[in-house]
This record gives structure tokens, sequence and C-alpha cells, in this order.
């Protein structure tokens, strides 16, 4: 099988949490170089104190953190996923990657994103790709460019279905964590009539906003960049967020003041390891879970307010 190789270079202090981002790519390893203690941790674990010249001349100050990807896989997925859960947790970083030079994802990351069925209802369409709608889907158009979310991914997958059961007519949304607009979008052709996104990455809202053009529903659709508190305001039928464990469970304190009485809260990104913490900070914060979806190794849940 052929693999790329993602390299993450981060200081050694972000390393921890860096190789916890890494892992809701590829859950079934990594392989992190930080040799910030070799002298101490070789002569606690293999009693030496000679070291070869080149390996005492490895940079101390800074981690790398190797990440395997079938060739089968998305790989602008993961990688744009990399990017954007890191700068929302303030991670100085620089990504490379053997296998396709930099300079050709624009074009060479298309071969990767096919036209996707999504539970009952849904098919995503890339720009770029013919499809004829034969059984009267919802068809959601989209470029992702530089912002994570084309659908192919678990949690994302997991997000559509779950909106494809709770967002009806009139519903108002919240998409929290923006990133392509596909969930807002989703959520829009679904029959919401209000829908607004938010995102930190400016590049994500202004994605977003290209992509609400495509599908024609600029009209009910509002992308805002920043920080949650600091940007929304109002209340919401359905508030989605599909970002990481962390910050799904730092969001609980002030996701109920924009739900209504009978809202929903769905989450994605929560890799199964982290399933338990998860939920026991919707139970301390005063939510009921709802329902928790499961696909591979990721979990998605619905909450109401208790």
């Amino acid at each position: 099988m052929d693999w790329f190789e993602i390299l993450i270079k981060v200081p050694v202090d972000q390393c921890e949490k860096t190789a916890a981002i890494a892992n809701m790519v590829v859950p079934y390893g990594i392989y992190v170089e930080d040799y910030s203690d070799l002298e101490v941790a070789a002569l606690e674990t293999a009693k030496i104190d000679f070291f070869d010249e080149e390996l005492l001349a490895r940079d101390r100050s800074n981690a790398v953190i190797h990440i395997y990807i079938s060739k089968e896989e998305n790989l602008i997925e993961a990688l744009e996923f990399l990017k954007e859960r890191l700068v929302s947790e303030k991670i100085e970083f620089t990504i490379d990657q053997a296998s396709v030079k930099d300079s050709d994802w624009a074009d060479n990351w298309k071969k990767f994103f096919k036209v996707t069925e999504i539970g009952e209802k849904l098919v995503i369409r890339p720009s770029w790709e013919e499809y004829v709608n034969t059984n009267s889907k919802i068809v959601i158009n989209i470029d992702p460019g530089a912002a994570f979310g084309t659908g192919t991914h678990s949690t994302t997958r997991m997000c559509l279905e779950l909106l494809e059961k709770y967002v009806s007519v009139n519903t108002k949304m919240l998409d929290i964590g923006c990133g392509s607009g596909i969930l807002s979008i989703a959520g829009a052709l679904l029959g919401a009539n209000s829908v607004v996104g938010v995102d930190i990455d400016k590049t994500s809202v202004k994605v977003s906003r290209e992509n609400a053009e495509i599908n024609n529903i600029s009209d009910r659709t509002k992308y805002l960049s920043g920080n949650l508190c600091d940007e929304i305001s109002g209340t919401f039928d359905v508030i989605c967020a599909n970002i990481v464990a962390d910050v799904i469970i730092s969001l609980l304190d002030d996701v109920p003041k924009y739900m209504n009485d009978n809202a929903v809260f769905l989450c994605s990104g929560i890799i199964d390891i982290r399933e338990n913490d998860v939920i026991e900070a919707f139970i301390n914060k005063g939510f009921k879970i709802i329902e928790i979806k499961n696909m591979k190794n990721w979990r998605a849940i619905a909450a109401k307010k208790a």
C-alpha cells in the first residue's frame, strides 16, 4: 500500500497537544520525534551517556510529528483538518508532506474528492464534477478551497446525517467553526430559513460565502469571522459544531445561551477515546444526550438542555 507522509513541526511544549490532534486524523498511530530531553531519557532508560554527533545535533527546541495516510484516503481533507485545528489552538506550526509538492496541491488534491451520497437525502458534488440527479436528492455544490469540509470525513458525514434529522422548514441554525460552509449550506438546503456560520479563520468565512453563492442561498446565510461570543447574538433551533473534543467541552458554558427552549446541539469531531469525557461534560453542564452516532473511530452527539 502507498502512503502519504505528513510532517508537522511544532515547539516542544506544544508537542503533546499537537499529537492529540494528529491522532484525530490517524487514530491508529503516529510517530513523534522529540529530542528535547535526549540525554536525560537515554541515561534513565538505556543507561548510556555516549551519543553520536549527528544525534546530538538534532533540533531540541522543536518536535516533528509524522502522520502516514493511505493514498486511498483524502489527503487534502486531512491537511486542512490539521491546519484548522492547530490554528484554533494557537499552535505555531509548519506542515510538509512527501508525495505532493505544495505548488501542485491546488490541482492534484481534486482527484481525491468525488461525488458522495450522504444519508437519505444529500449528495455532495465537487464544483468540477458532473452529477445527474435522477433520485431527487438535495445536491450540495462545494469547492472547499483552503477550508476544511468536503463531506467525506466521518465527522462531517455524521453531522450531515444529524442535520437531515433535525433541520426542518423555518429552522434557525448556527454553525460554529463553519469551515467550507458545508454544514450551514446543507442546513439551508434542507429547509432552514436562517443560517449563521462563524469561524475564527477569515479564509473559511470567505470560502463559506463563495459556496453559499454557488448554491444560491446567500439570502438565507450569514458568515462571520471571529469568536462565537463576540460575534453571535440571538437564539437558534439547531446549533452544530464539527470541531474537536476539547473545544466542544469548552463551548458548553456558552452554547446554552444561544439555544431556544427545544433546541438541539449537534457536535462531531470526537475521537472514540474522548467519548466518555464529552458525555460527562454534557451531563455536568445540564444537557441531556438524545443520540450518539458512531463511524469508524469517531463519534457525533445530539443533545438538548435538560
